[in-house]
């Protein structure tokens, strides 16, 4: 049986088993989540979710990088894992507590230093034949700093709907893992990726909206996704096109990036905290147009997947022709932001009935 289909198999598994136990603990001890203007659901339901999945993955991937990685690689590994277990428990503070943001900015800090400090960075900007084009000297560390806190908030701002931000990390994770195996990665980079993938899947199997989610993964788990995926396309360390630039690993996270950057905006142009919850999101204006949870989530994973194959094929071609792809993919992903966006301000400026 190939590695990949044992490591998919029992983080799967692992997950579904610790998330199973999550929800019985929960609502023994009314651990729901709360309803605030961003939530679109109602009803008590547990919103620990995270707790399972990221302990299943920490498991996993600790085991992998020792079996398949030289000692000293699997020990600069180790504070990597100590970034994810910092996210993770400041996660589930704040679905207890609700964390100011100037402390969960300050907790995201040190775990992306984490992954900074021991030399995992971007090193370019994108492909370029054989050679590197726009190479990222000094500054990759503060580009690779902004990567992963960018993304950690990006995911948690896309959990809106059940199965959304699980789904489209699966599939991310997946390309990722895609990648790194057609282009001769390491095989704990590619099995990183698989056990993210099969531990976020046994978790979709009580979020999914069929026929309501049983859990939710809180912000524990959304903040945890978020930073992993941001981790992926670092831990190829050979200078190989399995080392993806950091604008193919941004074209996969497209969708929350784009939707975080608009909520942002959105918000200085309010002026508004910039922290402050709305229904704006990528997922809201699809539900203002008459779209179920069920069909949002088949749009946005659709795109999500169309994009996917796109980065696969750019990174195939390299040079050139590697740009036009890609170019293609973030366009492909601006024109669906802006014709929603702009559906969404039609139907705002109806007269009421």
């Amino acid at each position: 049986m190939p590695y990949e289909l044992i490591v998919f198999s029992a983080t799967a598994v692992g997950s579904c088993f610790l998330v199973a136990l999550i929800i019985r603990l929960s609502h023994k001890n009314s651990w729901y989540d709360h309803i605030n203007e961003r939530k679109v659901h109602s009803g008590d339901i547990p919103r620990l979710g995270g707790i399972g999945f990221s302990l299943v993955f920490v498991i996993a991937a600790c085991i992998l990088v020792f079996l398949f990685r030289k000692e000293d690689a699997a020990f600069r590994f180790l504070p990597c894992l100590l970034g994810i277990c910092i996210i993770v428990v400041s996660g589930v503070w704040d679905d207890f507590h609700h964390i100011t943001p100037a402390y969960k900015f300050l907790t995201q800090t040190a775990a992306a230093l984490c992954v900074v400090i021991p030399g995992y960075t971007f090193d370019r900007l994108f492909f370029f034949s054989e050679n590197f084009l726009a190479s990222l000297p000094w500054l990759k560390y503060a580009v690779t700093f902004l990567w992963i806190v960018g993304m950690t908030n990006a995911i948690n701002l896309i959990d809106g709907i059940d199965a959304l931000a699980g789904g489209v990390s699966t599939i991310i994770a997946v390309t990722f893992a895609l990648i790194f195996s057609f282009y001769g990665a390491t095989p704990a980079a590619e099995l990183i990726c698989i056990a993210m993938a099969g531990a976020v899947s046994g978790f979709l199997v009580f979020n999914a909206p069929v026929p309501k989610a049983k859990i939710f993964m809180g912000d524990g788990g959304s903040q945890f996704l978020g930073f992993t995926l941001a981790l992926l396309p670092l831990l190829e360390e050979n200078n190989t096109v399995a080392a993806l630039p950091v604008l193919y690993a941004a074209a996969l996270l497209i969708i929350p990036i784009f939707d975080t950057t608009a909520a942002v905006w959105r918000r200085i142009r309010d002026k508004q905290n910039i922290y402050a919850p709305d229904k704006a999101h990528i997922h809201h204006k699809l539900m203002n147009l008459g779209l179920s949870v069920r069909q949002i989530d088949a749009v946005l994973l659709g795109l999500q997947l169309v994009i996917s194959v796109l980065v696969l094929v750019s990174v195939h071609f390299q040079g050139l022709l590697s740009l036009a792809v890609l170019g293609i993919a973030y366009l492909l992903a601006l024109v669906f932001f802006s014709v929603i966006h702009f559906m969404n301000r039609g139907i705002s400026s109806r007269p009421p009935s």
